[in-house]
């Protein structure tokens, strides 16, 4: 039965590059960038009911917001203004502070606070606190990045993730590294174990009893790992993991190793003995981009796991500690899935230039 005619929805082209930038901007409220969404699906010719399974929301809520748009255009997408006392805070009030939060600091510190800046700007505490989370500023948070200036990226980009989605065949592609400095550490006193109501709790120092360095190769297509431990961490003892890896690996297949352009991975002695290995093909990773080996990620979970928190008497016990747990990972291996494609990628990269050229730092 068919069922009341719908109003026609055609956007033009403003309307919808900012509907699209509503969509992809951060700080945008979920809620307006789903009605943004609702839009765009029903302007590209889809049915709200179609719509409604694709946001995941009823085909009554479709319909309003297909009608508020039409009725009103983007004007219609945002909240009517709620009955009650009236506003004390106007928007040139609001408009100043924000602009002062983004463009300036306090005197004798690196950020505002809400106390330094309802001191500031005249205001409460809670007022200040209020519009900055409406606004999303946070200026007590910061994030660190590190942007790569390999003049190569883009190629070793498309390479290594191409090894990922599409590895050779009769080949293994293995992520190499070396966590190195790994430090055997025990605690100064006891440590006191989780109770109900309380965690577990340790001493803030500890004693240091030397370090070792894990050498590991993960084979992306099943996640288990070759995994050795050296004292020291030089081009000898790399050259000596290189030999490990051609023994593990059958002598039918290729080997691509992933890594990164440390020293170690480079002196003649390598090179030569890559030159007398054919079956072997390296893959560097662009320079201040670790984040493309997916041993990085294992290493982290080592870490968060089994080492971060454990305690140590001695070098040779964290050694035997890291060995169960190369036992323990090649037991029951589960290899990461790499989802995103090389162009994504650097989709995404470009999206964090194009931001952070307008930042004005």
């Amino acid at each position: 039965m068919a069922g009341r005619p719908k109003a026609e929805l055609v956007l033009s082209q403003p309307e919808r590059e900012q509907l699209v930038a509503l969509t992809l901007r951060r700080k945008t409220a979920q809620a307006l960038a789903l009605r943004a969404r609702i839009v765009l699906g029903c302007a590209d010719g889809s049915d709200n009911q179609d719509v409604a399974a694709r946001q995941r929301v009823t085909k009554q809520t479709v319909s309003k917001w297909r009608a508020r748009f039409v009725e009103r255009r983007l004007d219609g997408l945002f909240d009517a203004p709620r009955p009650g006392a009236p506003r004390s805070i106007d928007d040139s009030r609001v408009d100043a502070l924000i602009a002062k939060t983004l463009e300036s600091v306090p005197v004798g510190a690196t950020h505002w606070s809400t106390r330094s800046m309802a001191r500031e700007a005249g205001l409460s505490q809670t007022a200040v606190s209020r519009i900055w989370r409406t606004f999303g500023l946070q200026p007590h948070r910061q994030e660190t990045f590190k942007l790569s200036t390999d003049p190569l990226f883009v190629e070793k980009v498309r390479d290594i993730v191409g090894l990922y989605l599409a590895p050779p065949l009769k080949a293994m592609v293995l992520c190499v590294d070396e966590k190195s400095q790994i430090q055997a550490r025990d605690r100064t006193q006891p440590i006191l174990p989780l109770a109900p109501g309380l965690p577990e709790r340790r001493t803030h120092d500890h004693m240091r009893h030397g370090t070792t360095t894990l050498f590991a190769a993960l084979d992306i297509a099943t996640g288990e790992v070759i995994g050795e431990l050296h004292r020291r961490h030089r081009s000898s003892e790399f050259l000596q993991f290189l030999r490990t890896i051609e023994a593990n690996v059958p002598a039918q297949l290729d080997i691509h190793l992933v890594m990164d352009n440390y020293g170690t991975h480079k002196t003649p002695a390598i090179k030569a003995w890559f030159a007398r290995n054919p079956r072997f093909h390296v893959h560097f990773t662009p320079t201040s981009a670790s984040w493309l080996n997916q041993v990085e990620r294992w290493f982290a979970t080592l870490t968060e796991k089994y080492i971060g928190r454990g305690t140590h008497r001695s070098t040779r016990q964290l050694e035997t500690a890291i060995k169960q747990y190369l036992d323990i990972n090649n037991a029951n291996p589960k290899p990461f899935a790499w989802v995103k494609s090389a162009d994504d990628i650097l989709a995404s990269i470009e999206r964090f230039c194009l931001r952070i050229s307008n930042s004005g730092h």
